[in-house]
């Protein structure tokens, strides 16, 4: 229990002095108790981002209102997983809240958990909620049983060995007693003497370059045969010679051993990422290219001329007029024009055509829409231009960024992710950013560090430049690096996605979730007892860990309010942010990652209820913070008190990942169907995104989508009706044979949704010949030939009226003759069949995707989900990994299809 004086009961720093006490008394404690029964716990009841369009802040008016709210749209049209927020209402009726519900706007919340896809599942007397709260009851209970298998049987395998041991081999020979008072030594030496990987002076004047030491290391761990599925970055055999020469373009195209880093030893000093790094630094953005004389800013219905610098900003805002959202925000419009005005002083201002200056002093008096007209005509013009003319450049572009795409790490060719320095323009952010419009100037090669190996030739700057600095620091897994002029951050050109570096760092993320298994036991018992601890430091901790835990709240860390978009997570939330509603309901209401704002309206233990309100006890008001006795430092140094280098973060790839271990486990493989084994895999992962809180609002395009797949369903059912009529075209005595019900339009089509998709699949075929004629004409012109006469597309498309005169023929005559070369009953009744697993298919899909509307399923499979997982799923229910993975996660997680193919009991 902490004292009252001790630094970790106190805040770093708060708003004003509306602190909680140090203690909480047994009375204070009592008189927060409530005889109302609590609802089923821990459930989200209502989660999501909230789809509305009117600026928020996080906080007591940190953000000034804006004028013009009423007529702008800040809506971000994107399916994404966070939404907008909406302006909060002066006047909120309170029901049987003990403070304001200040969630409760005009705007549409996020579904409620019995309105989601899974309320299929409530088909009994219990509630969902209740179902929802046993489930994840279940899978802790699971938990707590798992952890204590797994300490007991690493108990049983270590000797009887002192509790503390001393790993560093330097202390072998030295007592326990005199090795505890010794120091660790620097930079990851240990007292023989062993490097830490950093290369020294006399190592690289030895017999033995470096380079050939890592390749002989590098080789132990290669793969001897040739695997069929997509390989990872190839190794390649370093000659030991130590000559300075650039990388080549791309990797060689002989077959070369895979590096399966998994499969390698694990490295002394795991500090040292590289022993040799070679690569061409980054790519720069073409110079400005200034507008013609015939196109200008206007201000106030004068044309002027700009300084080339000036004009270049000027067309950074003129070329996105159609970008309504970020051109009409007041806030964007004040940051650019203040930025615009310091540029035009120092560039000498802006003329009339006389050489007359022209002082340009207010923003509603410049007009950009010359310099739109412009861009958008050259856009048009170059999204029109021949296929081949596009092939032509696309290669040219493709040649100059091949020196770049691919770096020498250790001796192995890896691929460079984001080699390209960022263009200028108008900084745009996430959600109400207080910098967004602000000018993002041109990266020059004086700004950029160079990192690299030592015997590396150092990549040339631009010609009349030079680099920052060039440093070798073995320790970083940058290639270059510089500073922004936004918000002062920095920009690092790493290695891809389908490296071995960020394999690696994928793979220590999820075996760090693994290794929580084994503790998350004994933390879930201390932070439920430490829910009624005296010390009110204790009490915030243990609420704080119970909400990362049980409902994926992220940590949260203080912001610089001035440059930065005040969002909050756990340990930073406002006396606003929440809401308690008895029995034991709260909502969170806040800005969170990304300046989207997050809604959750969940049921939890009753204790917790009670420490909230106590956190919220006067006087405490707006503004104030909740967990005013906890940082993020703080919690996660005493997260790392059970586990080494266990942060709150880990929590959520845990519970997902192990959640869906448990989901996987009890599933059978039964002979089924592609499709509904694929359904079957995104049930499972639907219900982690439940559990864990990872919900999006409906996309803006899901009725269309879903009205489009229903008319593919529709359209394949009618193709089918046509199909039956046939057989009685060749057979009549089917009707008796088969009953006339077999030959009824289904329930779904009506004689007007049956023209209209007559009148479809006509104009389609129309559309279809016309684009093969063009297409056709296109590649005649290419080859030097005359193009075809409109004669000739006049006769092909005959075929599209011969279909329409068909359909009219069968809507008059209810019959439809037998199509296709030799048509027989086995040959329809075949095609029948397959139209009928089509239908099948489509019905899953939609019911699939249905389901999905406010579940983000790609954040819990890329981000928390361990993907050997779905690797094992795929081989128990031989599923290829394609039907999960595209292309681009395949070559992510190459690691992990690799490292479990040949293990059939493989677990989380």
């Amino acid at each position: 229990m902490a004292s009252d004086s001790s630094d970790d009961d106190m805040p770093l720093a708060r708003t004003n002095g509306h602190l909680s006490a140090s203690t909480v008394s047994k009375t204070e404690d009592k008189a927060m108790e409530s005889h109302a029964k609590p609802l089923p716990a821990p459930v989200s009841i209502r989660n999501g981002p909230v789809d509305d369009s009117s600026p928020h802040t996080n906080g007591n008016g940190k953000r000034k209102s804006r004028s013009s709210t009423n007529r702008i749209s800040y809506r971000d049209e994107s399916d994404s997983e966070d939404g907008r927020l909406a302006k909060r209402q002066k006047k909120v009726v309170s029901d049987d809240s003990d403070d304001e519900v200040l969630s409760k706007r005009k705007s549409k919340l996020p579904p409620a958990a019995d309105e989601t896809a899974i309320a299929e599942d409530s088909d009994d007397d219990m509630p969902l909620n209740a179902k929802l709260a046993a489930k994840r009851k279940a899978i802790e209970k699971n938990a707590e049983k798992d952890a204590k298998a797994i300490r007991a049987s690493e108990s049983k395998a270590k000797k009887p060995t002192p509790r503390k041991v001393v790993k560093d081999d330097s202390d072998d020979d030295v007592p326990l007693a005199g090795a505890k008072g010794k120091k660790r030594l620097s930079n990851g030496v240990n007292g023989k003497g062993k490097a830490n990987g950093v290369k020294k002076e006399e190592e690289s004047d030895s017999d033995v370059p470096i380079r050939k030491k890592a390749k002989t290391a590098a080789s132990t761990a290669a793969v001897k045969t040739k695997g069929k599925a997509e390989k990872s970055t190839p190794a390649k055999k370093t000659p030991a010679k130590k000559a300075k020469k650039e990388v080549s373009e791309e990797p060689d195209d002989d077959e070369e051993a895979e590096y399966r880093w998994w499969d390698a030893p694990k490295k002394e000093d795991d500090s040292v990422k590289w022993t040799t790094l070679e690569h061409n630094g980054v790519l720069f953005p073409p110079p400005y290219e200034p507008l013609p004389k015939n196109v200008r800013l206007v201000y106030n219905g004068t044309p002027v001329n700009l300084h080339v610098e000036a004009e270049e900003v000027a067309g950074f805002f003129g070329s996105m007029l159609n970008s309504t959202h970020n051109v009409e925000n007041p806030t964007f419009q004040k940051n650019f024009f203040s930025d615009f005005k310091e540029i035009l002083n120092r560039t000498g201002g802006a003329t009339d055509r006389n050489g007359k200056k022209v002082d340009i002093k207010e923003f509603d008096k410049l007009d950009f829409q010359a310099i739109f007209d412009y861009y958008h005509a050259k856009n048009e013009a170059k999204k029109a231009r021949p296929a081949a003319e596009k092939k032509a450049e696309k290669a040219e572009k493709d040649k100059v960024e091949a020196p770049y795409m691919f770096c020498k790490w250790d001796g192995r060719k890896e691929k460079v992710g984001n080699f390209r320095v960022e263009p200028p323009g108008l900084f745009r952010g996430r959600g109400e950013h207080p910098k967004t419009g602000k000018v993002k100037k041109r990266v020059l090669p004086e700004q950029i560090t160079i990192n690299i190996g030592k015997d590396a030739k150092v990549p040339p700057p631009p010609e009349g430049h030079k680099w920052k600095a060039i440093q070798h620091d073995n320790k970083a897994t940058w290639l270059a690096m510089w500073q922004e002029n936004i918000n002062g951050s920095y920009k690092y050109v790493m290695l891809g996605a389908t490296s071995a570096v960020k394999g690696q760092s994928d793979f220590k993320k999820f075996e760090k979730a693994r290794e929580l298994k084994k503790h998350i036991a004994r933390i879930r018992k201390d932070y439920t007892a430490d829910l009624k601890a005296e010390a009110m430091a204790d009490r915030q901790r243990a609420t704080a860990v119970y909400l990362i835990d049980k409902f994926a709240l992220r940590a949260g860390n203080e912001k610089d309010t001035e440059n930065e978009a005040e969002t909050v997570g756990c340990c930073s939330l406002k006396y606003e942010h929440v809401t308690l509603r008895e029995p034991n309901i709260v909502i969170f209401d806040f800005l969170g990652k990304d300046s989207i704002r997050f809604y959750d309206e969940v049921t939890v233990d009753r204790q917790v209820f009670k420490n909230l309100r106590v956190f919220k006890k006067a006087p405490k008001k707006e503004g104030d913070d909740i967990f005013d006795r906890l940082t993020t430092t703080q919690l996660n140094k005493h997260l790392s008190s059970y586990m080494a280098g266990l942060t709150a973060k880990v929590f959520r790839t845990y519970n997902a990942s192990y959640t869906m271990s448990n989901l996987l486990k009890n599933l059978k493989a039964s002979d089924t169907t592609m499709a509904e084994k694929i359904k079957l895999y995104n049930d499972c992962n639907r219900e982690v995104a439940i559990l864990c809180n990872h919900k999006r609002t409906v996309g803006a395009g899901h009725e269309a989508q879903m009205e489009k797949l229903g008319d593919r369903i529709k359209g394949l059912k009618y193709q089918k009706w046509r199909n039956k009529m046939m057989l009685l075209d060749l057979d009549p005595k089917l009707k008796k044979k088969k009953g006339a019900s077999f030959f009824e339009l289904d329930s779904d089509l009506d004689e007007a949704w049956i023209l209209e998709h007559q009148n479809f699949l006509v104009e389609e075929q129309r559309t279809k010949i016309q684009k093969k004629f063009e297409k056709d004409n296109e590649k005649r012109q290419q080859d030097g030939e005359k193009p075809m006469p409109d004669k000739e597309l006049k006769e092909r498309l005959q075929v599209a009226d011969d279909l329409a005169k068909k359909f009219k023929k069968e809507n008059k005559s209810k019959k439809v003759e037998a199509e296709g070369r030799g048509p027989t009953v086995d040959k329809i009744e075949g095609s029948i069949k397959k139209i009928e697993e089509r239908i099948r298919t489509l019905e899953l899909q939609a019911a699939d995707r249905d389901g999905n509307k406010e579940v983000a399923l790609g954040t819990s499979k890329i981000n928390y989900i361990d993907p050997r997982l779905t690797v094992v799923f795929a081989k128990k229910f031989d599923v290829p990994i394609e039907k999960f993975f595209s292309k681009t996660l395949r070559e992510k997680f190459n690691w992990a299809i690799k490292s479990v193919e040949d293990d059939d009991n493989w677990e989380f």
